[in-house]
């Protein structure tokens, strides 16, 4: 007798057991949980992209709050940040209810109104609280009890600039490790928007300044004399090095006569024998500022040669024109003004406290220092200034000079010196011919006092005059 075969059952009339429900639930935990993984790492994945793509700060932190309540599962997110002097803004806000969302900004904004205005008063908290203890305690007083608020701070350098929001309305909400670090992940990427900005800012700004400082540089390069003037029975040699691409160094050759202006501005090369002046002086301070007032100083001095004053007359008029502006700048002025006349080969100068020029005299080979009694230009409106005259010989050699060469260091921490100074001034007016060929001896010799390949730290001016 054959046997019948036993009747096929459909699987879903199958039993289920309590095992095999329990392998389904894990699968669906575990599907679960990939897709939870898998839209976070999307959602901060696009954070990322944001990050590298927007130049704008503020498209960025408009999905910050967006982000934050996304990847915690919450209903919304706010950004709060901090401005200069403890002040606050509500930066942005996302919720996705928009009337509790309305309701939420009026909330915050009359929180951050309160703090603002406070100041340090804070009360009912202790004077002593810090500033997001008491955000956040003010928060959590205006908020409907109903609404559960967690944040983390956004720390740009170690430094708290803001904090990041999220808000819950589920009573069965938990706030997690996990979606604490997922918060702070956001946060964090938020504060390398807010850096990078900054950065762009500083980067742009120092852009900016690098281009007026090299217009300043071109415009005062302009305004030293491109060469020296020919002038009869006179050989002249000058250099001026800056310590930055702008100085406070001044140096000009004058002549005393506007026909002879105008014509030392032409292509002539013929030595004139009417008067001129020599002048070199140095603005306390460095860079833009002390530029300008060299700029300044100029223009004022080569009006007030023409009118033929005294020396002494012509740096007492230009103290008192140039004292407001100087007074209110804080910065001073010291000038050596001298006169050379090279028909009787005198030379007449006053001096407003510069370093006083070295003439080395040929027929006794010896050296002394040109000065007279006189305050700094913009100190005193009412500061006197002395005249003086010495009559010049065949080969007697004027050294003038900025206090950038005393002043210069070497790497262990010495000073050049004005005695030092003085010895090697005497040293190249014996060995050298020219002017030119002294004042490359002279920055050649404190170059190697300072160090090869390293920069001095004033201003070093020089012009070296020469009777021939």
């Amino acid at each position: 007798m054959t046997a019948l075969p036993f009747p096929h059952q459909p699987s879903s009339a199958r039993q289920i057991t309590p095992d095999t429900a329990s392998v389904l639930a894990l699968k669906e935990l575990v599907a679960s949980v990939y897709r939870e993984q898998t839209k976070v790492q999307n959602l901060l994945s696009s954070l990322g992209f944001a990050l590298r793509s927007f130049n704008n700060l503020n498209q960025f932190l408009e999905l910050t709050p967006l982000m934050a309540a996304r990847v915690t599962d919450a209903d919304g997110g706010a950004l709060i940040l901090y401005k200069p002097h403890e002040q606050l803004s509500l930066a942005h806000l996302h919720f996705q209810d928009a009337q509790i969302s309305q309701e939420i900004r009026q909330q915050l904004e009359s929180v951050i109104t309160q703090v603002n205005t406070s100041g340090l008063t804070r009360q009912p908290l202790q004077a002593t609280v810090s500033l997001p203890d008491y955000l956040d305690y003010h928060i959590r007083q205006v908020l409907n009890p109903s609404l559960q608020s967690y944040c983390t701070p956004v720390l740009v350098k170690n430094i708290e600039r803001g904090r990041l929001y999220v808000f819950s309305r589920p009573p069965e909400y938990e706030w997690t490790s996990t979606r604490r670090k997922l918060l702070q992940l956001v946060a964090d990427q938020t504060a390398v928007a807010i850096a990078n900005n900054e950065l762009t800012l500083e980067l742009r700004s120092k852009e900016r300044q690098d281009r007026e400082l090299e217009i300043a540089s071109d415009i005062q390069s302009r305004l030293l004399p491109r060469k020296c003037p020919k002038i009869q029975g006179v050989e002249l040699a000058a250099k001026c090095r800056t310590a930055n691409r702008v100085g406070g160094d001044y140096y000009d050759f004058i002549p005393t006569n506007y026909d002879q202006l105008r014509s030392n501005q032409s292509t002539e090369t013929v030595p004139t024998s009417v008067p001129w002046s020599i002048v070199i002086g140095d603005v306390m301070g460095k860079g833009v500022p002390a530029g300008l007032i060299m700029t300044m100083t100029r223009g004022m001095l080569r009006a007030e040669v023409l009118n033929r004053h005294t020396p002494s007359h012509i740096l007492q008029h230009l103290n008192r024109v140039m004292y407001a502006d100087l007074d209110n700048s804080h910065r001073f002025v010291t000038l050596f003004y001298a006169e050379y006349n090279p028909m009787s080969r005198i030379l007449s100068y006053s001096n407003a406290a510069h370093n006083p020029p070295i003439i080395w005299q040929a027929a006794n080979r010896q050296i002394f220092v040109l000065d007279t009694k006189g305050m700094l230009i913009g100190l005193d409106p009412d500061s006197e200034y002395e005249d003086a005259q010495i009559q010049l010989q065949s080969h007697d050699t004027i050294v003038y000079y900025t206090d950038g060469f005393t002043d210069a260091m070497n790497q262990n921490g010495e000073r050049f010196g004005e005695e030092r100074w003085r010895d090697i001034v005497h040293q190249s007016c014996q060995k050298c011919q020219s002017p030119q060929e002294i004042l490359d001896y002279l920055f050649f010799e404190v170059q190697q006092f300072i160090g090869v390949g390293n920069n001095n730290s004033d201003d070093m001016t020089l012009v070296v005059m020469k009777i021939a």
